[in-house]
């Protein structure tokens, strides 16, 4: 008896092995990822905070979703934190952002683990019933076969106005006795999607 269909069927199990990923789709490790935001009060003093529930997808074709749940807001504040939840991001109507973008895949899907590849690309942000397009600048990272990175190469800078923020803010600076928040909200931040 022949070995050559076995040997065929090795090398079609490692072929479709290495390909696997590139018609997979890739799911959000919500533990591993982090999405943060700089908040500035009173001119000069700046905090970083942060949500600790995301959820996403990157289909096979591309389309990436990252979902935040707004009511897992985290400054390290708990009262600050049921503020914003209350007053800014009013999450009883409105719970969750969305962050969605069109990916070319296959570049990454071509990259050996440990290659990076930046990414400049459209992307827009679902807030408080209203939707907001940036030009992101990206860095995707292979970190082995069934897992890539994304993070911004530079922060996504949001204004409140666009999103009819102002009126909450407004209401946090009153009741905190601050004399200004600011408006612009630096956003940055670390995606990690594994195959699946």
């Amino acid at each position: 008896m022949s070995t050559r269909f076995p040997c065929n069927v090795f090398a079609f199990l490692l072929l479709a092995g290495a390909t696997l990923s590139a018609h997979a789709d890739w799911y959000l490790d919500g533990e591993s990822s982090r999405l943060s935001f700089i908040s500035t009060k009173n001119a000069n003093i700046s905090e970083v905070q942060r949500f600790l529930v995301l959820h996403g997808k990157v289909d096979a074709k591309g389309l990436a979703q990252v979902e935040v749940e707004l009511d897992s807001v985290n400054s390290g504040i708990p009262l600050r934190d049921e503020r914003m939840r209350k007053d800014l991001f009013e999450i009883q109507a409105f719970p969750n952002a969305l962050i969605s973008a069109q990916i070319d895949l296959r570049p990454i899907n071509d990259l050996a683990s440990g290659a990076q590849l930046e990414l400049r690309l459209p992307l827009t942000v679902a807030l408080h019933g209203k939707q907001h397009s940036y030009n992101a600048e990206l860095l995707a990272t292979r970190l082995d076969d069934r897992r890539f990175q994304v993070v911004t190469l530079e922060p996504l800078v949001i204004n409140a106005e666009d999103f009819d923020l102002a009126p909450g803010l407004d209401s946090l600076r009153k009741v905190a006795g601050l004399s200004a928040i600011s408006l612009s909200v630096p956003v940055g931040a670390v995606l990690i999607f594994t195959a699946r």
